[in-house]
């Protein structure tokens, strides 16, 4: 069961109808990952500093905005938060405009809104005065952090949010070398303009969308499960677990772990069961091997000290 982004209400005037806005559309793009070639193992992109080259973690990443070429200005995450609406969860109707007078360049993105309990009349009421009086409600809604310009329409049974672009967001047509003037400018004939009506006409049906497929995707789909049950066409990876991308809000294990290791107060190998040794605990034991024997050698003679000291009294018995 899908889940609402928000619950609130629609309101026009002085009526308010509690709604749930519901995502309405479903995404079936078929998502790659890049490979190396060689051993097919995934490619991590990792962020570096573009001066030392670097990896930076998550926690040190500021956002920034270039407002020249290679000048930047910082942005507090105050700042945005000053400049971000109140969240509210309301879609609040500010005028009501003929539907045909909307360019269909302005219609962005789909939602549903559903009636919430006891809230069908007021629902149905604006639904089907919307219908028979050919307009549509102009309004503004918040989704999670940004205002957005939205049409409340009539579609079936349903009250359509769809999102609307700004005329800022729109490139003009005119930008663009464009045909303009009347049909006899470009040697049109009438009778070609018939036979172009008799070809529409002839090509006329109803609106039927469940009849158009995304061909691509579905060959593309099949092309994939082939390929999964050939032998040898698939790889397995399991990706590996970076700490310093770990939230740290809560506890830095990371400086945690650097100072046990600098104090040495280490859990014993025993206690920790080798089968449910975590992929933390398996990697803070390969550092403890790494530092171990540093720290042995100023107490233990090395190996290679005993060979040295042994190898006279062999020599002294072979010549006895």
């Amino acid at each position: 069961m899908a889940r609402p982004i928000w619950s609130g209400s629609l309101s026009f005037g002085l009526l308010n109808i509690p709604v749930s806005l519901m995502s309405g559309e479903r995404r079936t793009d078929l998502s790659f990952r890049m490979l190396d070639s060689r051993d097919k193992k995934p490619i991590r992109f990792e962020r570096v500093n573009a001066d030392t080259g670097e990896e930076v973690p998550w926690k040190d990443i500021v956002k920034a905005f270039e407002y020249d070429k290679g000048s930047y200005v910082v942005v507090e995450k105050e700042d945005i938060a000053a400049a971000a609406p109140e969240t509210h969860e309301s879609v609040d109707v500010e005028a009501f405009v003929d539907a045909s007078s909307i360019g269909l360049r302005f219609f962005e993105k789909p939602y549903i809104l559903v009636p919430g309990k006891k809230a069908e009349k007021g629902y149905v009421l604006l639904r089907e005065t919307l219908r028979e009086t050919g307009k549509v409600g102009i309004a503004r809604v918040v989704i999670r952090t940004r205002e957005y310009l939205c049409a409340v329409m009539p579609e079936g049974d349903a009250l359509v949010l769809i999102l609307l672009r700004y005329p800022q967001e729109l490139v003009a047509p005119d930008d663009y070398k464009l045909p303009a003037g009347q049909t006899g400018d470009y040697r049109i004939a009438p009778k070609e303009m018939e036979m172009a009506k008799q070809l529409i006409n002839s090509m006329t049906s109803e609106w039927a969308p469940d009849s158009y497929h995304d061909e691509f995707r579905e060959r593309l789909s099949a092309i994939i499960q082939k390929r999964v049950k050939d032998v040898g066409a698939t790889t397995k990876f399991e990706e590996p677990v970076h700490p310093e991308d770990a939230a740290t809000n809560v506890v830095d294990f990371m400086s945690l772990l650097q100072k046990s290791l600098e104090t040495n107060k280490r859990t014993p190998a025993k206690s920790l069961p080798v089968k449910t040794a975590s992929k933390s605990q398996a990697r803070s034991g390969k550092e403890k091997e790494k530092v171990a024997p540093a720290k042995r050698a100023s107490k233990k003679v090395s190996p290679k000290t005993k060979a040295t000291k042994k190898a006279p009294a062999k020599r002294t018995r072979k010549s006895a």
